[in-house]
């Protein structure tokens, strides 16, 4: 039941085609001098110019200016950990990373595009929302997640649309009666790195 406000950004429960999802994921660097920003378990994340994961701030209501990945480039993936050596020495798996953590940090991202992803909307919808497309309600940031669950805080867009946008809309999670209605979602093509043409 979603008669709350407890979104959670983007968790994976299956592949489009229906297949369970075995939980994999892809490893890439978190830039050794530090990220100014949390990257949150749930979080979109990209790969940046010179070559490390960083949060996707863009919301993604269109695949050009506002696309996850920057202008008219794509998401990485979904951030869902990372490990790193602190301090004291100790190797640490955490839900989340802390911003300005700096080393060797390895981050855990499902990057196949064909996971499909269960999300909260910031809203409810009706029957007629299944095939839309929606995006983030607000853009991400260092903020939009709790550092006592690791978890991101983002929810989608109850508003949804029939233009080009990162994510669509292929089933519900919740009942329709639901203030706050959960969705299973995909990426569209052209809102994933791996489905889009254009390099980084």
């Amino acid at each position: 039941m979603s008669m709350t406000n407890t979104p959670y950004g983007l968790r994976a429960v299956n592949r489009n085609d229906g297949m369970p999802y075995a939980g994999a994921t892809s490893q890439f660097l978190i830039d050794p001098a530090g990220l100014a920003s949390n990257l949150f378990n749930g979080q979109v994340v990209i790969i940046n110019a010179n070559g490390y994961i960083a949060l996707a701030t863009a919301t993604g209501a269109d695949l050009t200016t506002n696309n996850l990945g920057g202008n008219t480039l794509g998401a990485w993936g979904v951030f869902v950990g990372c490990s790193y050596i602190n301090a004291q020495g100790q190797q640490i798996y955490g839900q989340y990373y802390p911003s300005g953590t700096t080393g060797v940090v390895t981050a855990y991202v499902i990057t196949d595009p064909n996971v499909t992803f269960q999300a909260q909307l910031d809203g409810q919808v009706t029957q007629a929302a299944l095939g839309a497309n929606t995006f983030f309600a607000a853009a991400q940031g260092s903020g939009t997640g709790s550092v006592q669950t690791g978890n991101s805080t983002s929810a989608l867009e109850s508003t949804v649309v029939t233009t080009a946008a990162a994510f669509k809309i292929i089933g519900f999670a919740s009942p329709l009666t639901d203030s706050f209605t959960e969705v299973l979602v995909k990426f569209n093509p052209g809102a994933h790195a791996y489905t889009n043409a254009v390099g980084i």
